[in-house]
């Protein structure tokens, strides 16, 4: 980072007006940074434990309840159970935490760029405020793709596979973790075009590269999904493949179009 030009009074500040900061000012100022996101988080935190219920039984849960109510045949129910003493108390207690973060994305987003906007050019901070929107619609739109699209088509696997001898008993933290994480995952891999757009801006990643190792970015999409999706389900990790090899191609389009645009301005 610049120190010649670090200043943090505002994003927008122009970098005329910016002073020398010193090592241990930085560290202040990331501090606080982080203290602002932890801030966004509790409250997100407070009015997700505020409507727990609807969240679990409205959200969390409609998936499961939807699927035991228009079994087809040769598909099982699926039953969740609590395992553990206290299970519901801590279950609550890591919904609302997960929540929260959910809820602060757009905070902790802006934080971030916002400690490292006086390190950039005038030119690369004015587009500060637009990466932050687009980076939460990315993630959120992350989110719910996978809650309406690849959550149902693998619990219908999970629930049309294997003897009807055998009971689809679940203990309820396991179910959680499987959805939230397949969730978080997705929300995090739709950030491929934004991350691809900023990077292009820089002049650090070219169209002519990602073309170049294309082969290459497919296998790692496969292995990135199948680290990223719980257990061994095959259904989940293609339908998380599939989405990041399309927002692969895209990703090329919008490094193409921030290039021109850059060439432009430059």
């Amino acid at each position: 980072m610049d120190n010649t030009s670090a200043s943090y009074p505002g994003v927008d500040e122009p970098v005329e007006s910016a002073k020398e900061m010193s090592f241990l000012e930085h560290l202040e100022e990331l501090r606080w940074r982080i203290v602002k996101a932890l801030i966004g988080i509790v409250l997100g935190m407070i009015l997700c434990w505020i409507f727990i219920d609807p969240i679990m039984e409205s959200i969390l849960l409609r998936p499961v309840i939807e699927l035991n109510n228009n079994l087809s045949p040769g598909q099982q129910p699926i039953r969740l159970q609590n395992l553990k003493p206290f299970g519901q108390l801590f279950l609550y207690m890591q919904v609302a935490i997960i929540g929260g973060i959910i809820l602060s994305i757009p905070n902790i987003l802006y934080q971030f760029w916002a400690f490292i906007a006086p390190g950039l050019m005038p030119k690369e901070r004015k587009y500060i405020k637009w990466i932050v929107f687009f980076s939460s619609f990315c993630f959120l739109f992350g989110v719910a793709f996978s809650y309406y699209l690849m959550l149902p088509a693998a619990l219908k696997f999970f629930a049309g596979f294997g003897t009807p001898e055998i009971e689809n008993n679940t203990a309820i933290n396991e179910y959680m973790d499987f959805i939230i994480s397949v969730m978080l995952a997705a929300g995090v891999v739709f950030e491929l075009p934004m991350v691809s757009w900023f990077l292009s801006k820089l002049g650090i990643l070219t169209p002519t590269f990602m073309r170049r190792y294309r082969r290459h970015s497919i296998v790692a999409i496969f292995v990135l999904s199948a680290v990223l999706t719980p257990g061994t389900d095959p259904v989940s990790q293609v339908l998380l493949a599939v989405p990041l090899l399309l927002l692969y191609e895209v990703s090329i389009l919008i490094s193409v179009w921030a290039w021109k645009g850059k060439n432009k301005s430059d």
